[in-house]
């Protein structure tokens, strides 16, 4: 008798345990656990646009699900277990760092990378690896999902080209540049960058007078701002990103340049907006294009925006592309988990089918896939203004709602017949 008391008393005492372990956050009974691994640069120029990537991530996993003391989110019928790595913008690591995740944490999706170089390895990659499920972060080269696409590699992120619509066309119709320079790294992203530019301001009837393409990283500027034309030119398009976004504009406005600026994404975002420095004071007046304004009044935006300053008392003054574009990955990872209730077998035929059928409305307006998995989704065109503190901010000038990769130009536009790269597209 003394041995089934204790075995009751041990019942009990396993049932208490386990009520209190789900008050405490642990695993309910028969919960899934989704391993999802994300990747984003926490070293090199990209280091801080990678951070808020993470936030992202974090913040979509927090929306949409609730956040367990165990470290998990925890949704209807299954906890997401996300494992972070960083790399630092070059394919190498990139792809060293995405193989741990995959081979070693045994994730059963990858989200990311940040950088152009980086997700055209990625993609290669998953091709070698079709039962994984690879989602993209925030990297933005056209044939990452444009030209010989991985069937499971996603991207509800639209690209550097999609992230020109409207700009090449402002800036000759409203501003007046009928001749540019450029700067820019040198790597797919800003190939992309630039082309999807060119696309619009040639066709107007623009020129691009002189490109001065540089290495990823680059510290000393000196060089390319002393090449730069100082007559015949209406304004210099600035394709950087990070830190050598800073570097340049730091030491273009102490060698007294005077253009005016055109800006890449990423060029103008807030990872570079919010960096203190005198240089702030030559960026006001920039026009630039991307997949956030910030002074966007749409609710869904504002809503967002808060949230985000809620979660991360360290964050930017507003979230950049980096932290909405890892944020709509992730929204698209989670809906696609929620249409099959977690159901991974079956190597994630059924999670992949329903993934690439995934629509949403996202802060910024409505995201869906085309038939190579790369979303369509809105684009603003911007203004760099000072606000009322001091601070800089991208004021809305226009947005333009599903955007593809084309660009409205069409699938045989002779600007899409072939890949962007340092020499094309050429204006004509």
């Amino acid at each position: 008798m003394f041995g089934a008391r204790t075995g009751r008393g041990l019942v009990g005492l396993m049932f208490v345990a386990s009520i209190a372990a789900a008050a405490c956050g642990g695993s309910a009974a028969g919960d899934k656990i989704i391993k999802i691994g994300g990747l984003a640069t926490l070293e090199g120029p990209f280091a801080v646009p990678g951070q808020d990537g993470f936030r992202g991530i974090e913040q979509a996993l927090s929306t949409m699900g609730k956040k367990l003391d165990n470290g998990n989110w925890q949704f209807d019928g299954f906890q997401v277990q996300l494992l972070k790595e960083g790399s630092d913008a070059t394919p190498a690591v990139a792809l060293e760092k995405a193989k741990k995740l995959i081979e070693q944490n045994n994730v059963d999706i990858l989200i990311g990378p940040l950088s152009g170089d980086e997700g055209l390895a990625i993609k290669d990659y998953a091709k070698t690896v079709p039962d994984k499920t690879f989602v993209n972060g925030s990297s933005a080269a056209q044939d990452t999902t444009f030209r010989a696409p991985a069937p499971n590699f996603f991207r509800f992120s639209t690209d550097g080209a999609q992230w020109m619509a409207g700009l090449g066309k402002y800036a000759f119709d409203k501003k007046g540049y009928k001749n540019v320079a450029l700067v820019a790294e040198d790597y797919s992203f800003p190939y992309t960058q630039v082309g999807g530019f060119m696309y619009e301001f040639c066709a107007a009837g623009g020129h691009v007078v002189q490109k001065n393409w540089v290495p990823l990283g680059t510290k000393d500027y000196s060089s390319v701002v002393s090449n730069l034309p100082t007559s015949g030119i209406d304004a210099i398009y600035v394709a950087l990103g990070g830190s050598d976004a800073v570097n340049f504009f730091t030491q273009y406005n102490q060698a007294g340049g005077k253009a005016k600026f055109i800006g890449g994404s990423i060029t103008v975002d807030q990872s570079v907006l919010a960096t203190k420095g005198a240089f702030q004071d030559i960026l006001a007046g920039t026009i630039a294009a991307g997949p956030t304004a910030d002074t966007a009044t749409d609710k869904a935006w504002l809503d967002y925006v808060a949230e985000y300053h809620k979660e991360f008392k360290d964050g930017l003054p507003f979230p950049g592309l980096f932290a909405l574009s890892y944020y709509n990955e992730t929204v698209g990872v989670i809906k696609g988990l929620q249409a099959v209730k977690g159901d991974l077998s079956g190597k994630q035929a059924s999670f992949m089918a329903a993934l690439a059928k995934v629509e949403f409305d996202g802060p910024t307006g409505h995201v869906k896939l085309d038939a190579n998995r790369q979303a369509i989704s809105s684009n603003y065109v911007t203004e760099v203004q000072k606000a009322a503190d001091g601070s800089l901010q991208n004021n809305v000038i226009t947005k333009a709602d599903n955007v593809d990769q084309t660009l409205g130009l069409g699938a045989s536009s002779p600007y899409l017949a072939q890949p962007v790269s340092r020499d094309f597209p050429a204006c004509p």
